[in-house]
């Protein structure tokens, strides 16, 4: 990049105070002469800069009347704009920050490369984690992963099938109203190539319909299974695709979010397409689940909400959002619990179906937790606790208080005889990911992880 200096007193005149009047300003005829020495020095030096730049955004195939080249500077999933959208030249000018421009530029390169490797697969191995939305005020918008997983594998095969065990093995449909079937056929019709029959084989350890997130896990497993099989790949950079093609199907980002990225997610949809951001996760945060035995259906949830609020819980609850992104992104465990307090969805399904609820986030506050609150619609309640440190089992327990905080839980739950189960985990800072396929994308040279 060029740089041109001009003398500092070459074009500032020497303005001077008439010696009668004390009150007229004057410029010398020296003064003058300068400041038009001044305006054809950068003049010339505007025009020759101006040509630089002109040379430097024509091809050099092009003759000299073409227009500059343009490149795309980002791909939106269906956005109906797409084609119309602005484009600027490769010779903007990249500042620290433009990661996404770097990032495009990038792919722009590679991307010859990248359409040559990327082949139909056989069969596929997706593992997906649970998540816990609305986090309190968060509602539909705010959500974490949580270090419990499911594995899909789905398989080219003669007929269509779906196999499970573990949690909910028998309760999940086996026909193509499962999600993960819903999540596959999505990746297809989005890569435009004919879906084949497959055989889906699913080993589930998230709770299913509890609250944790299971069929934003089954979308999420199943777009990814699609995507590999078909041999597609999606923009991520200025477009995250995936997102929109889980949350077109979920119909909101707090749980689909964290599954894909993991972490703590904030999501929203812009006018034109669903974006996130990442919460910073404390350190020794730990997760203490009361998971009741009964199942509790989204919908009929939903079906106790009213379509509008006041004007004072929506302040109420836009305060607590900002207070719990707050004492995630700095640390302070101590206001989690105002920051997960809520009026838009808690007190009402409380008062109609979770009666055990407020009792159980008090009951797991006084024992030490920072917070507590419903996980997604429920039943589950999610308490916060802090002081892990490494491996758990090698701490002292008397350093930890997730003890304290699960048998106070487990008394509550005895006191309003609602019969489950206690599990102990943390946030997962990973989200969904390929731990097998057929045939690999390794190679003799290159190894990815879990030698996929």
């Amino acid at each position: 990049m060029y740089s041109y200096y001009v003398p500092y007193n070459l074009y500032l005149p020497h303005w001077t105070v008439d010696k009668h009047t004390r009150s007229t300003l004057t410029m010398t005829s020296n003064d003058t002469t300068k400041l038009a020495a001044t305006a054809l020095v950068a003049g010339g030096l505007g025009a020759l800069l101006s040509y630089y730049l002109s040379q430097r955004q024509r091809p050099s195939s092009s003759p000299p009347n073409a227009l500059a080249h343009t490149t795309r500077t980002s791909f939106i999933f269906h956005d109906p704009t797409n084609e119309t959208t602005p484009t600027t030249s490769d010779a903007t000018v990249l500042f620290p920050h433009s990661h996404e421009e770097r990032m495009r530029r990038r792919i722009a390169a590679r991307m010859s490369i990248e359409e040559e490797n990327s082949q139909p697969r056989r069969s596929v191995t997706v593992r997906v984690p649970a998540s816990s939305a609305n986090c309190g005020p968060g509602f539909d918008c705010i959500g974490l992963a949580v270090d419990l997983w499911t594995e899909v594998t789905v398989s080219r095969a003669e007929t269509f099938e779906i196999t499970a065990e573990g949690e909910g093995a028998d309760d999940m449909p086996k026909d193509e109203t499962n999600y993960i079937v819903t999540g596959v056929k999505a990746a297809y019709e989005t890569a435009e190539k004919p879906m084949p029959p497959l055989k889906y084989h699913i080993v589930s350890r998230i709770p299913y319909a509890r609250g944790l997130g299971s069929s934003s896990a089954a979308i999420v497993a199943g777009i990814i299974a699609g995507l590999v099989l078909a041999g597609h790949r999606l923009p991520v950079w200025g477009s995250e695709s995936l997102l929109q093609i889980a949350a077109s199907i979920e119909g909101h980002p707090d749980n689909v979010a964290p599954v894909i990225y993991g972490g703590f997610q904030i999501g929203i949809h812009n006018g034109t397409r669903w974006i996130t951001e990442r919460i910073p996760t404390p350190p020794g945060l730990q997760l203490v689940m009361f998971i009741p035995d009964f199942i509790g259906k989204t919908s009929a949830a939903r079906g106790l909400l009213k379509d509008t609020i006041n004007r004072q819980d929506a302040a109420f609850n836009i305060g607590r959002v900002a207070f719990l992104v707050h004492a995630l992104a700095v640390g302070n465990l101590d206001n989690l619990k105002w920051g997960v307090q809520d009026k838009m969805h808690q007190p009402q399904r409380a008062a109609a179906i979770y009666p055990h609820l407020y009792p159980m986030i008090k009951a797991a506050e006084e024992a030490g937790a920072c917070c507590a609150y419903l996980s997604g619609a429920g039943p589950t309640v999610m308490a916060m606790t802090s002081g892990a440190s490494g491996d758990i089992f090698t701490q002292r327990e008397k350093e930890r208080t997730d003890f304290t905080v699960a048998r106070a839980m487990m008394e509550v739950a005895q006191e309003f005889n609602v019969k489950g189960r206690i599990v102990v985990t943390q946030a997962s800072q990973d989200g969904a990911r390929v731990v097998k396929v057929d045939p690999p994308f390794s190679t003799a040279d290159i190894t990815f992880r879990d030698n996929v």
